[in-house]
């Protein structure tokens, strides 16, 4: 008599949920990071009449225009925010303390940008109130709100960012190849670029703005782009971290349950 054996391959339910959490994660993380380079971009545009103050507060200035300006910055917060608590689950288990740094990093970069904000819609404020004022010292407020603003985009995405995403985050995605390695080296080569161009800046070595300035912020600029796409697109990397991941979830999600021990009866007289 013959034994037909049948072998079959089963896949922990577990480890499945793992799979397509992580997914999810690189695709939120991915679609914010692209968000953040639509909300700066549209930012910077939208504020252009307020950058000039002399003109805009005693002439006929755009407040709508400025105020989507202020709200795609509100946008960018959120979505900066966004990418560093949606990434430290998956970051934290290469080093948890870089990790956290990271969403330091970009809570810090976020309070600059807050305080730009606050500065250009005081701008607009002035604005409203030219008329029948004293327009030359209202134009040296403006002047003053709008240097505070132009200080808080150098010490923010011109400093801060070359630190968090360039060299904590490089570091970290090149460390777990949670995307190519080469890629990751865009960050690790575009995060002290920043970060000395912005210190440049601050010494009065180079001009705010300048040519210098533009071509040390390229590197960077491919590399958050290029994560923001690669993860939206394709996801992590087939990577140890995340097979260590889903390894700790899996045996945290199989630990038997303590049984509690009977309560000890009670007898009524």
């Amino acid at each position: 008599m013959w034994a037909v054996v049948r072998l079959t391959t089963e896949t922990d339910p577990r480890e499945e949920s793992q799979v397509t959490s992580t997914r999810k994660i690189a695709l939120i993380a991915g679609v914010l990071f692209l968000i953040t380079f639509v909300a700066a971009i549209a930012a910077v545009l939208l504020y252009a009449p307020a950058l000039h103050p002399a003109k805009y507060i005693v002439g006929a200035g755009s407040d709508t225009r400025v105020r989507l300006g202020a709200f795609c910055e509100l946008i960018l917060i959120i979505a900066n925010v966004g990418t560093a608590v949606v990434l430290f689950p998956i970051l934290k288990w290469q080093d948890e303390s870089l990790a956290l740094g990271y969403v330091a990093a970009r809570l810090v970069e976020c309070t600059f940008i807050a305080i730009g904000i606050v500065s250009l819609l005081a701008v607009v404020t002035l604005q409203q109130k030219a008329a029948g004022a004293d327009a030359g010292s209202l134009v040296t407020t403006g002047k003053s709100l709008v240097a505070v603003r132009n200080w808080t985009f150098v010490l923010g995405p011109g400093f801060v960012v070359g630190v968090g995403n360039g060299l904590i985050l490089g570091y970290l995605m090149y460390q777990s190849r949670l995307v190519p390695r080469g890629m990751a080296m865009r960050g690790l080569i575009g995060g002290p670029l920043i970060c000395l161009s912005g210190i440049a800046v601050v010494m009065g070595i180079i001009g705010r703005g300048s040519a210098a300035q533009g071509i040390a912020t390229i590197p960077e600029f491919l590399w958050e782009l290029s994560l923001g796409i690669y993860l939206t697109v394709k996801g992590f990397k087939p990577s140890p971290l995340l097979d260590e991941t889903r390894h700790t979830g899996a045996e945290e999600g199989s630990q038997p349950a303590i049984a509690r021990p009977p309560k000890p009866a009670v007898a009524v007289r």
